[in-house]
């Protein structure tokens, strides 16, 4: 596919050739980390968490489309909120209004989510230096409306893919403004890995 989709600062991989030609993987965006103290989380990181947690939706009949996270330090400490968007599963009648998320799968997915991020992370949750992982279920669409904000602000539709990490007050509003739950981590993460 070239690299047209990739920006100036991407970090990329050789990892082979093809003739002559190199062969990229993606590793990550440039300064992209979610972070509340010292500790720094990569994309990579973040997307090993989230793929590890969304599979716990799938007993409930449930698919999550899209997410993106920030790290909250307007309290002390600081956490991560993630923001999911879900929707059913093709045959499924729920109307996903928050009513039909059971609070013990979604607290299973903020505790699984802790469980899979790198060490320092899980550290400084033991020591309370970060506070428990919060994930906020977003009305279907909200992306959508994140999307016409970004195009709005110059982004190419063509190019656009939602942000790993938010850092924009006003996409974080355009979030807020459209949550219908919220979960958190009910126990600190496990410390073996």
């Amino acid at each position: 596919m070239g690299l047209y989709r990739y920006k100036v600062g991407d970090i990329i991989k050789v990892t082979g050739f093809h003739n002559n030609t190199p062969q990229f993987q993606f590793v990550g965006r440039q300064n992209v980390a979610l972070g509340v103290d010292m500790e720094r989380t990569s994309e990579a990181d973040i997307l090993k968490a989230v793929a590890e947690a969304k599979a716990l939706l799938d007993p409930l009949g449930l698919i999550l489309t899209e997410y993106t996270s920030y790290g909250d330090t307007s309290s002390t400490p600081g956490h991560y909120v993630i923001f999911w968007e879900i929707k059913p599963k093709e045959g499924n009648n729920n109307n996903n209004n928050g009513k039909e998320l059971d609070p013990k799968v979604m607290e299973e997915c903020c505790s699984k989510m802790e469980d899979s991020l790198h060490f320092t992370y899980r550290m400084y949750r033991k020591e309370n230096m970060i506070a428990a992982l919060e994930i906020r279920v977003v009305k279907q669409g909200t992306f959508e409306s994140l999307l016409d904000y970004f195009v709005s602000k110059g982004a190419s539709l063509s190019q656009y893919k939602t942000p790993i990490c938010i850092k924009s007050k006003e996409a974080l509003n355009i979030l807020d403004s459209r949550v219908i739950a919220k979960f958190f981590s009910p126990r600190t993460p496990t410390q073996d890995n």
